[in-house]
C-alpha cells in the first residue's frame, strides 16, 4: 500500500438510457467543432480563458507531473511578433520544406503561409511541454511528457468549444521562436499554438466529413 493519502471517489450510477443520452448529447455537440481560420476581434472575458485552462489541466499525466504550461497572449504587440515569426517559418515550409504531396493534401483546407488569425483572435494560447522540472536541488524527471501534453491539448480544445468559442491548432515547424519571444525557461518546448475567440462574420470552413465509426474503431 502507498504511504500517500487517498480519498474516496464515486460517480453516480446512471441508467443505461441516461448514459446513452449523455454520450449522444456530448458527441453531437463536439461534432459541431470546426477548425476556424477567420476570427473576430470581439473580446472574450479573461475568466473564460482561465476556466478553459483549468479544465485542460484536469487531464491525466505521467506520475501526475502535469508537465505543461499554457502561455496566454493577448498583447497586440506580442501577437504581432508571433505572427511575423510564424509566417517566416511557414513561408520556408511552403517554399521548400514541405513535399508536393503534403501541399496537395492541404489544398482542400485552404491554408497558406499567411496567418492573420494570429493577430485577429483576442487570445493566443501557446502550449509548452516541460521536458523536466527545475527545482533548487536540480532537475526532476517528467514521464510520458508527449502523451500527457497531448491529452491536455485535447481537453483544452474540447473546453474551448464547450465554452462557445472557436480555435485553430496551429503548429508551425520549427516552433522554437515561441520559446524565444515569450522567454520561456530552458526546460520548456512549444508544441502547439491556438488562436481562441469567436468566428468572424465572414468565417467559412471546408466542406469535409469525418470518418464514420466503422472506419475508426475495431471491436474485439
Amino acid at each position: 500500500m502507498s504511504s500517500h493519502p487517498f480519498i474516496s471517489h464515486t460517480r453516480p450510477i446512471l441508467s443505461d438510457a441516461q448514459l446513452l443520452e449523455n454520450s449522444k448529447v456530448f458527441y453531437e455537440e463536439m461534432d459541431t467543432r470546426r477548425t476556424v481560420r477567420h476570427f473576430s476581434t470581439q473580446p472574450v472575458p479573461k475568466a473564460v480563458i482561465e476556466n478553459i485552462i483549468q479544465t485542460a489541466s484536469t487531464a491525466p499525466s505521467g506520475a501526475h507531473k502535469q508537465p505543461w504550461t499554457f502561455a496566454v497572449i493577448s498583447s497586440p504587440e506580442m501577437k504581432r511578433k508571433i505572427r511575423i515569426a510564424a509566417e517566416k517559418e511557414e513561408q520556408e515550409n511552403y517554399q521548400g520544406r514541405m513535399s508536393d504531396e503534403w501541399i496537395r493534401d492541404l489544398e482542400p483546407l485552404g491554408t497558406d503561409e499567411n496567418k492573420p488569425f494570429l493577430e485577429d483572435a483576442p487570445y493566443l494560447i501557446a502550449v509548452f511541454k516541460k521536458a523536466y522540472n527545475i527545482h533548487p536541488e536540480g532537475k526532476q524527471k517528467n514521464y510520458y511528457v508527449n502523451e500527457s501534453v497531448g491529452l491536455a491539448a485535447g481537453f483544452l480544445i474540447a473546453a474551448i468549444h464547450q465554452a462557445g468559442l472557436c480555435s485553430l491548432t496551429h503548429t508551425p515547424s520549427p516552433m522554437n521562436f515561441l520559446e524565444k519571444i515569450l522567454e520561456r525557461p530552458k526546460n520548456e518546448r512549444a508544441v502547439l499554438l491556438l488562436p481562441v475567440g469567436y468566428p468572424s462574420e465572414e468565417a467559412v470552413v471546408p466542406d469535409i466529413q469525418r470518418r464514420p465509426l466503422e472506419d475508426v474503431s475495431v471491436w474485439y
